[in-house]
């Protein structure tokens, strides 16, 4: 059974180790809005910004360069600094790179490190929130549809997409449905019949 919680709801009267919660007085609170699934005790968030965590990858677009280092916008709040000291590779304004967030301090300055430059390709964008949707238990939807489509596919924690090569609108299109259908079971199965069906349509 499912429904729809709001920031503030009790969702259990236990505490419950469940991401998008906090616990107080023994008791477990939705810290978003989402669809809670009361059988498997799980939290889907229907909506909200992306917050850098250490760690995170993410899709960037370099928007000032400086001596130091460049400015970029990570789609979020907040925006970001790579270090020239962190990257072996140079950039200009526009360019589009693959990071990873090397640290977040408590006024929320985000600097990033391992960074490489994505030529071509494009950039699709969904909901943070909706992330590990596109990415799946084990990595299991993103390998279908980079399987299905044949492109290259980097995922960014901010809701960021960059699709490159092989069928790339087949694969933007079922980026854009995982999303839309996140919340609804089984979508395993249908992004699976959808990649089939829409493979065999691009063949003919």
């Amino acid at each position: 059974m499912m429904k729809i919680v709001v920031p503030g709801e009790i969702i259990a009267d236990k505490p419950l180790k469940i991401p998008d919660t906090y616990i107080e007085n023994g008791k477990t609170y939705s810290e978003v809005v989402g669809l809670f699934h009361e059988t498997e005790m799980r939290l889907v968030a229907l909506e909200g910004s992306y917050l850098p965590m250490d760690e995170d990858y993410i899709v960037g677009v370099v928007e000032e360069v400086k001596f130091a280092g460049y400015t970029t916008d990570i789609n979020s709040p907040y925006t970001a600094f790579l270090s020239t000291k962190d990257t072996r590779f140079e950039f200009e304004i526009g360019d589009v790179v693959f990071a990873k967030v090397k640290g977040v301090d408590e006024v929320k300055n985000v600097n990033l490190f391992d960074a490489r430059k994505l030529l071509g390709g494009e950039i699709v964008e969904i909901s943070p929130v909706k992330v590990p949707r596109v990415i799946g238990k084990k990595s299991s939807m993103l390998n279908m549809l980079i399987d299905a489509t044949r492109s290259e596919i980097y995922v960014g924690k901010n809701g960021r997409m960059w699709i490159k090569g092989g069928d790339s609108t087949l694969a933007a299109r079922a980026i854009l449905k995982i999303e839309k259908e996140a919340h609804m079971s089984g979508l395993t199965d249908r992004m699976k019949e959808f990649l089939e069906k829409e493979g065999e349509a691009n063949k003919k």
